[in-house]
């Protein structure tokens, strides 16, 4: 049965431990004595940890937006089926009595499965369905999985459902109740590993998610749950672990190792923050990295305070690899201590399916394909994103007039009705494409890939060209006159696309030769240079108007509207109410690049 929340409390009530405990095999009744007697030779114990992360609800090697096997230029495989298969083999390989099974977090949201079980046939209605990426984890055997901060993107309701449908724990020591400052979820995990003739081996993993939920599902989290540092967490919990007798400690954490935030200071604690637990909490030896979506095979960092090597790995994301860390103890002293931890990958694109997951979801799977090949309309021309980084492309002024659309209606007869209303849009993918002819939801879904829903904000003119100069600095500086490659001249920073704007209703110049802050040139409304004292409504996803991506004056502006409905979902209507996608009835011209007034296209 699944450790949840109410058995964790309960048994911590009994205990005053407040430790899952599950014990690989019993260790015999004369293992305490052994430990009084010198032996010739000292006794060893290999253990192996396996870990996967940001999963996002991929279990099969497929691509729903392409409704098509999944395919990528570095030839990567993904999906828990094949991850299956590389767990069978390491069990193979060092024994199952002797492996742990972990994952870093964000498993529930990520592709049209979870969206499909979420809110077209919800795992949380009545006599509602088993979670596939709960049947799936189940069936491989995992031991724990830390929390990730999409887990919180369907609501808690829904979070708590696939806890209860899960036979291991969801840990979080950083996710605790807004009130009491109490843990919300199991802070922890204990197993114990039978070693003949000496004292079982006692293994304790600590979850951590990301501080980032507290603003990025302010909506659902706000008032319920808190989200503190995950060094600050640590520091409290890994002593307690070791006060209990843990040889070993490992970290699954839903952070990556950078030490940055994408959401500035609005929260107090840093967004990937792996590499200072490691650095700066004694007592851990491995930590599982999430979040950050890179491969990172190893990564040892040292501990600033007992000079001792912390092993990181992190195995990209989608299943696509498997991280492994081999962990061997020698029992000296009376005691059992780490020797050695090391890292590697395996690769998904190595292995097949594991017949046992394709049996067990192709029904599921099945169900999910014929959902979003639904076709909803019609298109008068192809639209794609390809270029959408760098030229103002009709597909994203698609989202952008659905959403003024959208909040301009739900104003109606409200005292911001008069307000005009702008919008913004970022260029999320960069291979999405809506064909000419039918349309179907995949189409659609592959246009808009995350869940992000709409809110209304009143901004002023000055706070939207402040808005816009911050967007700006996605493309790096380049010179008048000087060739432009267009796969370099994004990304200024590392910044991600999705952290790019657009925003309708407004025409304006990105001068890309000028220093970032001073970039934005001619920016009008209706002919005429913005007032930067007029009250605009900027609709925008929730992901942004929570802070994420610190783009400035957003986060702490008045909101006057907000809803639960995904964007994705007021796209599909919006096609499904026209029947006929024709680029006259959204596209416009609203933005272009340029260098000391020349256009760059």
């Amino acid at each position: 049965m699944p450790l949840n929340r109410r058995k964790f409390l309960t048994k911590s009530a009994a205990t005053g431990a407040g430790v899952a405990v599950a014990t690989a095999a019993a260790a015999p009744a004369q293992a305490a004595g052994a430990s009084r007697k010198p032996a010739e030779h000292p006794k060893r114990y290999s253990l192996t940890v396996m870990g996967t992360t940001d999963l996002h609800g991929n279990v099969f090697n497929w691509d729903y937006f392409k409704d098509a096997e999944y395919t990528d230029a570095k030839g990567n495989a993904m999906g828990l089926a094949r991850v299956s298969t590389l767990v069978n083999q390491v069990r193979e390989e060092k024994g199952r009595r002797n492996t742990l099974l972990l994952d870093a977090g964000d498993t529930i949201q990520g592709t049209p499965l979870t969206y499909y079980y979420a809110k077209v046939d919800p795992i949380t209605a009545k006599g509602g369905p088993v979670h596939p990426m709960a049947q799936a984890m189940n069936a491989i055997g995992y031991d724990a999985a830390a929390l990730g901060n999409h887990e919180f993107n369907y609501g808690i309701e829904t979070l708590r459902r696939f806890e209860e449908q899960l036979r291991f724990p969801l840990l979080g020591a950083n996710a605790v109740d807004a009130k009491t400052l109490k843990p919300a979820f199991p802070p922890y995990f204990v197993k114990k590993f039978h070693v003949p003739g000496a004292p079982p081996v006692k293994v304790a993993v600590l979850g951590l998610t990301n501080p980032g939920i507290a603003i990025w599902d302010k909506a659902y989290v706000q008032g319920r749950l808190a989200f503190p540092g995950l060094e600050e967490q640590a520091a409290k919990w890994v002593p307690r672990l070791k006060a209990l007798g843990a040889d070993v400690v490992v970290v699954s954490a839903h952070s990556g190792t950078s030490g940055t935030s994408s959401y500035g200071d609005q929260v107090p604690y840093v967004e990937n923050a792996a590499a200072n637990v490691a650095r700066r909490v004694p007592g851990i030896d491995a930590i599982l990295v999430g979040h950050a979506h890179v491969e990172i095979p190893e990564l040892k960092v040292v501990n600033e305070t007992t000079g001792r090597t912390v092993v990181l790995s992190e195995p990209l994301c989608w299943a696509e690899r498997l991280t492994v860390f081999d962990i061997e103890l020698v029992f000296a002293r009376g005691r059992w201590e780490v020797e050695s931890v090391a890292a590697s990958l395996r690769n998904s694109n190595t292995v097949a399916d594991d017949p046992k997951i394709t049996r067990l979801l192709r029904d599921e799977h099945a169900k999910v394909v014929a959902y979003v090949n639904q076709v909803v309309g019609s298109a008068t021309e192809t639209l794609t994103t390809v270029e959408a980084r760098y030229r103002d492309a009709p597909i994203i002024d698609l989202i952008t007039k659905v959403q003024e659309d959208v909040v301009k209606a739900a104003l109606a007869g409200t005292e911001y009705a008069a307000l005009p209303v702008l919008a913004q849009a970022s260029p999320f993918s960069r291979t999405s494409q809506i064909p000419a002819g039918e349309v179907t939801v995949r189409d659609l879904s592959g246009l808009y890939v995350y869940d992000n829903t709409l809110v209304a904000k009143v901004m002023t003119g000055a706070q939207i060209r402040a808005y816009l100069e911050y967007s700006a600095e996605y493309f790096v500086q380049t010179a008048a006159g000087a060739p432009v490659d267009v796969e370099k001249l994004t990304n200024a920073g590392g910044r991600p696309d999705y952290n790019y704007d657009y925003v309708s209703g407004l025409r304006y110049e990105i001068d890309i030769a000028q220093p970032a802050g001073a970039r934005i040139r001619n920016l009008t409304r209706e002919g005429a240079a913005l007032d930067d004292t007029a009250r605009f409504v900027l609709a925008v996803n929730n992901y942004r108007a929570n802070g994420g991506g610190a783009f400035p004056h957003v986060a702490s502006a008045q909101e006057v509207w907000s809803e639960s409905t995904e964007i994705r979902t007021r796209i599909a209507e919006w096609v499904t109410a026209k029947g006929v996608l024709d680029p006259r009835d959204f596209a416009s011209a609203d933005w272009r690049l340029t260098r000391e007034g020349t256009p760059v296209f």
